[in-house]
């Protein structure tokens, strides 16, 4: 067999390394719970100025018009503005940077404070190890921050896997649907497109990635909702990519 032109693994989350139900019933309901206080401590600090900034921006550009009312005046008022639009977002699973970005600091304060440890699937780490030992890059692209990226898979039940990724992408870059995105990050990594492999949950993130001329494996966990989706070879475990399987970009 002919050595593999993949020379990086870029990976999803949610779904992928980490299971849906961790991201949905630990973090998520752990970031609503502490909104409210996590803002009202930090509100008019440096350390939330530009998250706060940039929320605002997107809730004047907000297509909605049910969203909540901003409200300017007293601090009280735009207090209660943040989080009342930040968990607005949240109900409807918006991929917004503001948001994500305040998440990924509150979520820094658990995982600090011992309150949360990461779930990642068995397979993640020796898969890791053997990626990086056979001279390959690991990668992350998550709509989640880089902050919470990092914060995640440095509090694993299997110790901090942060020696093994490389580089961290997330809605900065680019949205996970569009083809740009992944050229952006080929672009970043100094690497032909067709160096490497995308493994995601999402098939219209696969075809943006696959569109960017990147190869993509569809990625099937368990519990994973059903898909009608033959466009791409699925894997079940990260055990079934490099070196044990000989990599094509997609089913014929």
């Amino acid at each position: 067999m002919e050595e593999s032109p993949i020379r990086v693994l870029l990976l999803d989350v949610e779904g992928t390394t980490t299971s849906v139900d961790f991201v949905y019933k630990t973090l998520f309901p752990y970031a609503r719970k502490k909104m409210k206080s996590f803002i009202e401590r930090n509100y008019g600090t440096a350390a939330l100025s530009e998250e706060i900034d940039l929320l605002a921006r997107e809730h004047a550009a907000e297509k909605e018009s049910n969203r909540p009312r901003w409200r300017d005046g007293s601090r009280r008022d735009e207090i209660d503005s943040i989080v009342d639009y930040a968990l607005w977002l949240m109900d409807r699973d918006r991929k917004s940077t503001a948001l994500k970005a305040i998440q990924g600091k509150i979520w820094k304060e658990g995982f600090e404070a011992g309150e949360i440890r990461s779930h990642v699937y068995p397979d993640v780490l020796r898969a890791f190890e053997r990626w990086r030992q056979s001279g390959r890059e690991v990668c992350i692209f998550s709509s989640g921050s880089v902050l919470a990226q990092k914060l995640l898979f440095a509090h694993t039940a299997e110790g901090d896997l942060t020696p093994l990724i490389r580089s961290y992408f997330d809605t900065t870059t680019g949205p996970k649907r569009e083809s740009a995105s992944y050229r952006r990050i080929a672009e970043w990594m100094h690497q032909p497109a067709a160096s490497i492999l995308f493994i995601s949950d999402t098939p219209a993130e696969l075809d943006a990635a696959r569109s960017a001329g990147m190869g993509a494996r569809l990625c099937v966990r368990p519990g994973s909702a059903p898909l009608d989706e033959d466009s791409y070879s699925i894997v079940h475990s990260f055990d079934e990519i490099l070196p044990a399987v000989e990599l094509s970009d997609c089913k014929h």
